[in-house]
């Protein structure tokens, strides 16, 4: 079977109940029949935990991104290798996911503020700073209030982060985010302060 057939076969099998198809395309040579496997099981809720943090060690990348996307709602796997991939592709995704879990281990919640203020790519502290945000830990808030000041994507990411604290601190960065130079920081800073302000 050619590598465009086995692709087509597993990612049919996510939408016509065939859990041995996908099953056995987890140990496919081909990483891409590797990565539909995981959306199949996932498709037909048959994607077991242990098979997600298999996943997260593959040697492809692709396959690992998608692991780290699928551990979203899987509070019981740790994502701390992915928070410390080589390909900065995973670990903003690792980074997202964490977010998604909202309850994290120390070690993570560590990582997640060492990646908020010194990833060298912005869009894993732009990551990383949105899930200090969802996590609404206090001891996220100085890295959230740091990447303020970061590129504007970042900033607009910090800003919205803020929403779940309230200290002196936190209103005078959304005062400050309402004057900045990027309106979609502006935009951001307007939409929490009338959150904020709500009944």
């Amino acid at each position: 079977m050619s590598a465009n057939e086995r692709w087509r076969s597993v990612a049919i099998a996510g939408h016509t109940d065939d859990p041995q198809t996908a099953t056995a395309a987890l140990v496919d040579p081909d990483p891409v029949v590797r990565e539909l496997a995981l959306g199949a099981l996932d498709r037909l809720g048959l994607l077991a935990d242990i098979v997600v943090t298999a996943a997260l060690a593959d040697p492809d990348h692709r396959v690992r991104r998608r692991a780290a996307a699928l551990a979203g709602p899987r509070p019981a796997v740790s994502l701390l290798a992915a928070l410390g991939d080589a390909e900065p592709v995973v670990v903003e995704t690792a980074a997202w996911a964490c977010g998604e879990q909202e309850q994290v281990a120390e070690p993570v919640f560590a990582r997640l503020v060492e990646l908020a203020g010194g990833a060298t790519e912005p869009l894993v502290r732009e990551a990383a700073v949105a899930a200090l945000g969802a996590i609404g830990d206090e001891r996220g808030l100085p890295a959230i209030l740091a990447a303020c000041t970061d590129k504007p994507a970042v900033r607009r990411r910090a800003v919205l982060a803020l929403a779940p604290f309230d200290s002196p601190e936190v209103d005078a960065a959304l005062q400050l985010a309402l004057t900045d130079r990027d309106w979609q920081v502006r935009q951001s800073a307007e939409d929490v302060v009338r959150a904020s302000a709500a009944p």
